[in-house]
């Protein structure tokens, strides 16, 4: 375990505390949180890692709040948090510096009960009511692929969740642990067989900040290798998820 002195945690966090931007929805996954019905406070993989690089740091945690995985990407260089954990694509390497992968994984469609869509190329086709997140790499992906229809994008997953409720969407697109935390609230509703997206998802820090990169990026190889990072995904219902190899990058 690496050492951190009083000068490395100046570099890590200028304010004196430890700024971890996590993204707050409807379900939790590798990226998503969502508030807990006893505490209103975030709950996810996301900030039970935020509470370990604290804890590794020697430094104060304060949890920076915001609508998703794009929104803390938008604001890498506002000033306003120090690390994150995103998925990593190519247009987001253009606006933050990314780590190792801590996890692997895959987006797909969540249908409504009754719906004829089987797989995700069912989804390409004109008509089809196919919503996403803005600003996610998901949505991009979903846009890619989806050529024959639009893939709208709502402002949050909070607003996507509810226009499917409502039922204004036949196909919503997110990451496989979102879905399988979605799926219960929704009898009938099932995930469609294939995927257009497969990422992996990273701690990621502001463009420059070199040594905050190298020493949270130590930090989470450690929590790979110790079964740490296993075992938060479990504690959040997935059990199956993917944990990235060691020294594995986008």
């Amino acid at each position: 375990m690496q050492t951190i002195d009083d000068d490395t945690r100046k570099a890590i966090a200028p304010t004196g505390k430890l700024r971890v931007a996590i993204a707050v929805g409807t379900a939790i996954s590798a990226v998503w949180t969502a508030r807990s019905a006893e505490t209103g406070k975030p709950v996810g993989p996301t900030v039970d890692l935020a509470e370990i690089l604290a804890e590794r740091t020697g430094l104060p945690l304060e949890l920076v709040e915001l609508g998703s995985s794009g929104k803390i990407i938008e604001t890498a260089n506002d000033g306003i948090w120090d690390v994150s954990f995103t998925p990593v694509d190519a247009e987001r390497k253009q606006a933050a510096d990314f780590g190792p992968n801590h996890f692997l994984g895959i987006s797909t469609y969540m249908v409504p009960a009754g719906s004829t869509l089987q797989h995700v190329d069912d989804v390409n086709r004109e008509g089809i009511r196919a919503w996403g997140v803005e600003n996610t790499a998901t949505i991009r992906s979903a846009r890619k692929a989806a050529t024959n229809t639009t893939v709208q994008g709502a402002a949050n997953l909070d607003e996507a969740v509810q226009k499917f409720t409502a039922g204004e969407i036949d196909a919503l697109a997110i990451g496989k642990e979102s879905i399988e935390s979605l799926l219960p609230q929704f009898p009938g509703s099932r995930m469609l067989e294939g995927h257009y997206h497969a990422a992996g998802t990273a701690v990621v820090v502001p463009h420059g900040h070199d040594k905050a990169l190298e020493v949270f990026s130590v930090i989470m190889e450690e929590l790979k290798a110790d079964g740490t990072v296993q075992r938060i995904f479990a504690k959040h219902g997935m059990p199956s998820a993917t944990v990235a190899p060691a020294g594995h990058y986008a």
